[in-house]
């Protein structure tokens, strides 16, 4: 299996890049408290640190906007993962409790304000791609039972079934989503305009080792190398 990113991302979207890394053999089942306690605290430090009115201007922000706009969906319409889960926030409301991993980058995310994803890397079919839909592929959103394919041009992760997430971050898939049984995953930490992603990155896997108990490896594509095998 390879994941891979079609290289017109990197023509389009100057100084992208994404972090991806792949964790094996982990314990995802139980929910710990100790990781809800490093979310709480850190909820808590971006409410101290972070306006939400002045939010869609952030620096690690705004560049996600106008990303959305280059590729046909409107931020006010269709926000990026990190900007949805930080206004959920910056909004009093604690981030919800899903299983180890998905708590883990979701911390990662507000903390460092950079979009995290996962996939069940057992249920992806051959590669997966980061590339611009032809509006034919099939995509189930999370928790629904309906087909809602992409729109023509937009920037979405698919395998050889259908799409994977729509536009780039915004919204995942039924299909191939992490649950408490997913023991082999495949972790995103995706930049543009050379937001730094590097400390999340590394935090996450000490993170994900310590409270999942993976193995591990990390890889970081860009225009000089967009093909890796998982």
């Amino acid at each position: 299996m390879k994941f891979k990113i079609n290289p017109k991302i990197f023509t389009l979207f100057n100084n992208s890049s994404v972090a991806v890394i792949v964790a094996r053999n982990i314990n995802n089942a139980h929910y710990n408290p100790d990781i809800a306690l490093l979310t709480s605290q850190i909820e808590l430090k971006l409410r101290n640190e972070v306006n939400l009115e002045e939010l869609s201007q952030h620096p690690n922000i705004l560049p996600w906007r106008d990303t959305y706009r280059k590729f046909g969906s409107k931020p006010s319409d269709y926000k990026s993962s990190v900007e949805a889960l930080a206004r959920v926030v910056l909004k009093g409301t604690e981030i919800k409790k899903i299983s180890p991993l998905v708590d883990l980058y979701n911390l990662i995310s507000i903390k460092h304000l950079v979009p995290v994803g996962a996939e069940d890397i057992d249920k992806i079919v051959r590669d997966l791609e980061l590339t611009f839909a032809d509006g034919t592929e099939e995509y189930t959103s999370l928790g629904s039972q309906e087909n809602d394919p992409p729109k023509p041009g937009e920037v979405i992760y698919k395998d050889d079934i259908g799409v994977v997430c729509r536009r780039w971050n915004w919204r995942e898939g039924e299909r191939t989503k992490i649950t408490p049984e997913t023991k082999n995953a495949i972790i995103v930490i995706e930049s543009v305009a050379s937001i730094p992603i590097n400390n999340a990155a590394s935090e996450l896997v000490d993170l994900v080792k310590q409270y999942c108990g993976a193995e591990i490896t990390i890889s970081y594509l860009n225009k000089d190398s967009s093909e890796i095998n998982i």
